[in-house]
């Protein structure tokens, strides 16, 4: 989690204070100077309570409070703006009894923060999310852990409201770890295709895919993106971000592939990397990943080619980096673009 700051305005609330800083290494204590008592761990401020936690509020990633509830509500409601952005806040009473997720529980982190600090200080968490309570499913949260994205989060609040309300929920999925449909509530069903799905009834969908879906399901579906997708390149060294990224759109687009599921970029190692290729995984954020020409030529690619293998040593590129770095399958054999460049696209495993 990004910066933790801990906020404590009773003498008893900096002793705990102290107590999660050693806890918790890199959690930053603040309290009123009033009682500065010499010790460390401790930041003390000046100014009202007030400017205080607005500062801190909108300057950490998580907020833990060691007073009541209701003060702490009424400090930090004039700077609430959305749960995207809001941090977590978690409120713990002054005899440490309870740990109180009381803000942006699931996507900022505050439901699990309370667990934590309640094992830790002997308190008991309090936890009052729907999803939580119910034991089902935390529709927003869905493989965050393994890098899944929502493609649009305008069908999130009406899917959560008929999963905690045990609404029959459809679900598909063809890409990603299936660890999560070991363990579905019942009001959860599984179906082997999306028309399959979209002919239940439900009354919300959970599709998790590396493929564009049709827009007659988009409305009442939530769309996971796994990070699934590794592309294979193969290029000069002097070609350019733009002529990969043109590339890799047109190949995207004509199968039917999701830009969100692009987990990565896998090239042959060269003695100088391609600056076109390292700006464009830099760009959008995922790793470029070189592999050794001996390591190419020993797999045995669909397209080899006898020309490639005279200039780079390995008669496969694209297509064997592409299965070597994803560990799985093509979904997109070599795809040329004149003058220099080959794409082919592999689905990871799981």
């Amino acid at each position: 989690m990004e910066k933790v700051s801990v906020l404590a305005i009773t003498r008893n609330g900096v002793k705990i204070g102290r107590d999660l800083a050693a806890a918790f290494p890199g959690w930053e204590v603040h309290a009123p100077s009033k009682f500065k008592d010499g010790g460390g761990q401790v930041s003390w401020y000046e100014e009202p309570t007030g400017e205080k936690i607005a500062s801190l509020f909108a300057g950490s990633g998580a907020l833990v409070c060691i007073f009541s509830l209701g003060a702490v509500i009424r400090l930090v409601a004039p700077h609430m703006r959305d749960k995207k952005t809001d941090p977590a806040v978690v409120v713990i009473d002054d005899a440490k009894n309870f740990a109180i997720s009381a803000l942006s529980g699931h996507l900022g982190g505050a439901n699990r923060l309370a667990e934590d600090i309640a094992k830790r200080i002997g308190a008991t968490p309090v936890i009052t999310t729907a999803a939580d309570v119910n034991n089902t499913i935390a529709v927003d949260l869905l493989g965050r852990e393994l890098g899944w994205r929502i493609q649009d989060d305008s069908t999130i609040t009406k899917a959560s409201a008929h999963m905690v309300n045990g609404d029959p929920i459809g679900a598909f999925q063809d890409a990603g770890s299936k660890e999560w449909q070991q363990s579905l509530p019942n009001n959860v069903t599984v179906f082997g295709s999306l028309g399959e799905m979209a002919g239940s009834g439900s009354a919300a969908f959970l599709i998790v895919s590396d493929r564009e879906v049709p827009g007659k399901h988009s409305p009442k579906a939530v769309i996971y993106r796994p990070p699934s997708l590794i592309v294979g390149v193969g290029l000069h060294g002097d070609t350019t971000k733009d002529t990969i990224r043109g590339g890799l759109a047109e190949c995207l687009g004509e199968f039917g592939l999701a830009p969100m599921s692009v987990a990565g970029f896998a090239s042959i190692k060269k003695p100088v990397d391609v600056p076109g290729l390292a700006e464009l995984g830099e760009e959008m954020g995922v790793p470029v990943q070189y592999v050794e020409r001996e390591r190419l030529a020993g797999v045995k690619a669909p397209n080899p080619s006898e020309t490639v293998k005279a200039l780079e040593g390995t008669a496969s590129v694209s297509e064997a980096a592409a299965m070597l770095v994803s560990g799985g399958e093509l979904v997109v054999e070599k795809q040329k673009f004149p003058p220099n460049l080959t794409i082919a696209i592999a689905r990871t495993r799981g």
